[in-house]
């Protein structure tokens, strides 16, 4: 499936657009991600944490004339809307729920190739390329989001359910939050910063200074891993457990069905990791087992951003 052309719709995100002549002024003291890397034919991935630097929204973040369009889960846009606008009252930006107003589809590679031939998209993660109404974004995998109007007709490809781009996503090792876990993780357990999601380098936002000291102190104890292990797909949230220690050890992150049952990804305790015995749900829930992430850690990369 995964180089067949198809697409399907990206109902279990929202969209909060910020726009205004202050936008990126705001944003910058705001979110994880440096917008300087941002540009009409470049996106990004970005977060939001807490003074304490736990995230609570994770987003991929796109750039327009007149301001941002962050795509994030959709139950996370309304409190990250109420959160942002607190800080906004003495800034020249206007923030806003637009999920209505975009139609927003995930196409395969060859699905995009074949609605839009005549498109030039460039192959690197983040490129973005204007389309009638609205734009093209490829994603790390080469999968492509397309954005268009609300009423906007959609391509004669087969269309699949939502699994299908989940599951995809969970194999890009690309994490995402949503309402179960917000504020569980520092955006380096999810790996934003192997995804250029974070800038140790732009200055103060807010949780910046937790953020840094996890980076350039080396005292992070959890991240994200691919898992399989389970008939059904765990909820989000749902912990897991090793013999290691007597308490959970980590989170399902995001999950979806596979030909072999189900994958997943896990912010995981890396002595747990190390063990190998990790059980999902329980402490005698099924057993499940590692497997490779498309990308690698590189502190001495990620701290150049």
């Amino acid at each position: 499936m995964a180089n067949s052309p198809y697409f399907c719709r990206l109902t279990h995100e929202g969209v909060l657009a910020i726009r205004g002549v202050d936008a990126t002024k705001f944003l910058q003291g705001q979110l994880t991600c440096n917008l300087n890397y941002l540009a009409d034919d470049q996106a990004g991935l970005g977060g939001r944490c807490t003074p304490k630097g736990r995230l609570v929204s994770s987003f991929r973040i796109v750039k327009q004339a007149d301001g941002y369009l962050l795509a994030m889960a959709a139950e996370l846009v309304e409190p990250l809307l109420t959160d942002l606008k607190k800080y906004a009252v003495f800034s020249k930006s206007t923030l806003a729920d637009e999920s209505a107003q975009w139609q927003r589809l995930g196409l395969s590679a060859a699905g995009f190739a074949s609605a839009y031939p005549d498109i030039a998209l460039g192959d690197q993660a983040n490129a973005v390329v204007t389309l009638e109404g609205g734009f093209a974004l490829r994603l790390e995998d080469g999968r492509v989001e397309v954005w268009r109007a609300a009423d906007a007709g959609v391509p004669a490809l087969p269309e699949v359910g939502l699994e299908i781009w989940l599951l995809a996503q969970v194999r890009a090792g690309v994490g995402q939050l949503f309402g179960a876990t917000r504020e569980l993780f520092v955006p380096q357990m999810i790996n934003l910063q192997a995804l250029d999601g974070v800038s140790f380098r732009k200055g103060c936002y807010t949780g910046q200074e937790i953020v840094a000291r996890m980076q350039y102190l080396g005292k992070l104890k959890r991240r994200l891993y691919r898992l399989a292990g389970s008939d059904q797909p765990p909820a989000v949230g749902t912990e897991l457990f090793s013999p290691v220690h007597g308490s959970s050890v980590g989170e399902v992150v995001l999950a979806a069905p596979s030909a072999e049952g189900c994958e997943f990804l896990a912010v995981l305790q890396g002595d747990a990791v190390a063990d190998g015995r990790i059980a999902l749900g329980s402490s005698d829930g099924p057993n499940c087992r590692l497997l490779d992430l498309p990308y690698s850690l590189d502190s001495d990369r990620e701290i150049k951003r």
